[in-house]
């Protein structure tokens, strides 16, 4: 018995040092010697049970026993925010796990000048839990006032550029949500959305972006910093529009990353002329945001204006993903808009945004699926406007709150 119980406990050492992992922050590094077991949950399986009956589903359920790797094709928006708190560490960690080829950092500053990971220069309020904490809720933009009986909603504005970057680092991030009827700051933190969850919400590790670069160098994957449109009069304490956007792609520089790994973002035309015409090497890759195409007549000035961006330089187009289909009223089949046409005439490429962002899709969607609600009943449905924008619309890459739904469909498609 003593010498199983050796024999044992030798086979046990060995099975640790083989699969420990050994993952060290120090002086801005990381490194990480493990191989990725991509792991994917049932979700994508749930899915694909409730798609249509057809070919496509077919050829999505021959897939289901992978084996999954990491794609290119699936960049993580905001990290995985469906269920965890965005741009904290463990969003990030989870996209990884799920296959993102690229993890998304929405890059804002704080008072003294520092980049940081938030969706918005102003959204603390409702992704953190800096109203409940004393020292820090007063320096709030706007402090947390209550809902009245006669109707009034409760309000709060609290941004990154009201407190330093060793402030913001002892912040915990949340699920992005508020409830307006609160009366309470712990009413009004309580307002996650229906079809997300505060399983995973206990106290997210909020993300400098010098931090985010060295994590996800340190996973070999690639990048998607957002330069975030500021909501404070620029320049700010000095501060210029210019130097903002230049000291984003400086953090990738200074690192020696590679500008091919980068894929910088902006809904300001501005900036993406700015990194063309000064950092050429990220530039080429530079994404616009186009958030024109929110009305008719943006649309229809967006599409138009197609030609002219690519004359400018731009190459890569990146709306919202309604924007790229539509219904043919005589088939009823969803097919290629006219943006996604005028886009793939002018040889630009897409990447749009963003999958897993809509709840239920029983009633036809929300934002994301307006110009083909006619035909969407079923969750399901996202597989099969997926499969337009792939081999229709001819996208590069997809933005998912939840990578492991792309991560599925891309290894099953060679993406």
């Amino acid at each position: 018995m003593r010498g199983l119980l050796a024999s044992a406990l030798l086979f046990s050492l060995a099975s640790a040092a083989a699969i420990r992992r050994t993952t060290q922050v120090n002086n801005g590094t990381h490194s990480n010697n493990t191989s990725l077991n991509v792991q994917l949950g049932p979700r994508p399986y749930y899915l694909v049970d409730d798609m249509d009956e057809g070919a496509l589903k077919e050829k999505l359920q021959s897939c289901s026993e992978g084996p999954f790797k990491t794609s290119d094709f699936v960049f993580a928006h905001r990290g995985a925010p469906l269920q965890f708190p965005e741009h904290t560490h463990e969003s990030y960690s989870a996209a990884r796990r799920m296959g993102a080829g690229a993890v998304e950092c929405d890059v804002a500053f704080t008072k003294d000048k520092q980049l940081v990971c938030r969706h918005a220069q102003c959204d603390l309020h409702t992704t953190t839990d800096i109203l409940n904490r004393t020292d820090l809720a007063s320096k709030c933009t706007t402090p947390f006032t209550p809902a009245t009986k006669n109707g009034t909603k409760a309000k709060a504005k609290c941004c990154t550029s009201d407190i330093t970057q060793a402030e913001f680092k002892t912040l915990c991030g949340k699920m992005d949500g508020f409830n307006p009827n609160a009366t309470t700051v712990e009413g009004y933190l309580d307002g996650t959305p229906y079809f997300r969850t505060d399983l995973y919400a206990t106290c997210g590790t909020l993300l400098t972006h010098n931090e985010y670069i060295d994590l996800v160098n340190g996973w070999n994957l690639k990048f998607t910093p957002e330069l975030k449109t500021p909501e404070v009069k620029m320049p700010f304490d000095g501060y210029t529009q210019e130097q903002y956007a230049q000291d984003m792609i400086d953090a990738y520089k200074t690192r020696g990353i590679d500008p091919k790994r980068v894929w910088a973002q902006s809904f300001l035309p501005g900036d993406i002329f700015y990194w063309i015409d000064n950092e050429p090497e990220f530039g080429v890759q530079a994404v616009y945001l186009d958030e024109r195409v929110d009305t008719p007549a943006g649309y229809a000035n967006a599409t138009a204006s197609i030609p002219s961006l690519a004359a400018r330089g731009v190459k890569i187009m990146a709306p919202a993903f309604f924007a790229l289909t539509k219904v043919n009223n005589q088939t009823g089949a969803i097919v290629p808009s006219e943006y996604a046409l005028a886009v793939k005439a002018a040889g630009l490429d897409i990447v749009t945004w963003s999958f897993e962002r809509s709840g239920w899709l029983k009633n036809g969607g929300d934002y994301y699926y307006q110009y083909v609600k006619s035909v969407i009943n079923n969750d399901g449905d996202m597989y099969t406007v997926l499969d337009v924008l792939v081999h229709q619309v001819g996208i590069m890459a997809m933005f998912s709150d939840w990578p492991a739904t792309l991560t599925y469909y891309a290894n099953c498609f060679g993406l």
